[in-house]
């Protein structure tokens, strides 16, 4: 995607509240990686291990955490770098709303509300009594179910779909093949045979959340499944019924909640996590990748593992694996040196 702006060096150190190092009238055309970055493009480094990097990189600048010897090029100094690269990045390439109408190859019940400078694609469907915000952008596939209610600036890929009476907020994205609303998981046993239990609660996303490609939140059985505000989801993640996500968590690939858990505010929950039913995950906890996490854990714990502990005490126990096979021969030895004693022993007596 090609830059919308062009700014001199020292107006970006302004705009990131950043410490200009050297010529600031440096003309900045873009932004890029360290691997792909050209003369006009500022570039950025996290780390000092990607230095070498840099001295062969062909960017004008660059935004660093602190100065390092061997810098040649102007630099802007500043405390996160990655987040300074993701406000300019929106200021060289800003998502220009452009409104398209509604398709004629869309179909919009006649009760529904449509919101100002709203775009509509082709083969959208948008059921009775739902209310589309302005400036909201349907691509091509949408479904909205009846009643649904979706806040202003926001977008939804191709294939999402949106069942009856879900509330989306403003400035939401929802990812191509995102499902939310369809029914919980809830059956009951009558002898052999499984009873569907009516799901008849709602969905409810806060403002400004993300969730990624093929994501599922289910309905609630009653009342309703919550995202907190600016939650963030990665690809394929599956929310169950009646769950609770506290405002700004993380969520990454392939987590998986299940019904009536709540998690808390800022929690980061890593790749491939499971967490059981009706447990309650404290704030700013984190759970690493793969971890199974099956009883409550209290607010700013870190847990790993499955079945989850302490993350302190689970690199304990990583560390003693690899041990394990020889850990074992030296028990057998032991073992059999015990046998022999107790041979020995009991001949004496005879």
């Amino acid at each position: 995607m090609p830059p919308k702006s062009e700014m001199k060096l020292r107006e970006i150190a302004a705009k990131v509240g950043g410490e200009l190092i050297g010529d600031g009238e440096v003309e900045i055309k873009g932004v890029a990686s360290l691997q792909e970055a050209k003369e006009g493009d500022l570039t950025f480094v996290t780390r000092e291990k990607y230095l070498p990097l840099l001295k062969k990189c062909r960017a004008s600048a660059v935004i660093l955490p602190r100065m390092w010897e061997g810098i040649e090029i102007p630099a802007i100094l500043v405390r996160d770098p990655m987040l300074a690269v993701a406000r300019l990045l929106e200021l060289f390439y800003p998502r220009a709303h452009e409104p398209l109408g509604v398709s004629e190859g869309a179909w919009v019940s006649p009760s529904a509300k449509l919101g100002k400078d709203v775009s509509i694609y082709p083969l959208v469907y948008v059921g009775d009594e739902a209310v589309i915000g302005d400036r909201v952008v349907l691509y091509p596939g949408v479904y909205v179910g009846k009643g649904v209610r979706i806040g202003e600036e926001s977008v939804l890929y191709p294939n999402v779909v949106v069942y009856e009476g879900s509330v989306i907020g403003k400035r939401v994205i929802l990812h191509a093949g995102t499902v939310i609303g369809s029914d919980g998981f809830g059956f009951v046993k009558d002898g052999e045979v499984n009873v569907k239990i009516p799901q008849i609660g709602g969905v409810e996303i806060g403002d400004d959340v993300e969730l990624g490609a093929n994501c599922c939140v289910d309905r609630a059985t009653f009342g309703k499944t919550v995202i907190g505000r600016g939650v963030k989801v990665d690809n394929l993640v599956q929310i169950a019924h009646n769950v609770t996500i506290g405002e700004n968590t993380i969520i990454v690939a392939q987590v998986g909640i299940s019904g009536s858990t709540r998690v808390g505010k800022n929690v980061i929950l890593a790749g491939q996590a499971g967490l059981v039913d009706h447990i309650t995950i404290g704030d700013n906890v984190m759970v690493a990748a793969q971890a199974g996490v099956t009883k409550d854990v209290p607010p700013g714990e870190v847990v790993s593992g499955s079945p989850h502990f302490p993350h302190r005490h689970f690199l304990r126990i990583v560390a003693l694996w690899e041990k394990l096979p020889e850990m074992k021969k030296r028990l057998d030895v032991l073992a059999q040196k015990v046998e022999e004693m107790e041979k020995k022993m009991e001949e004496g007596k005879s």
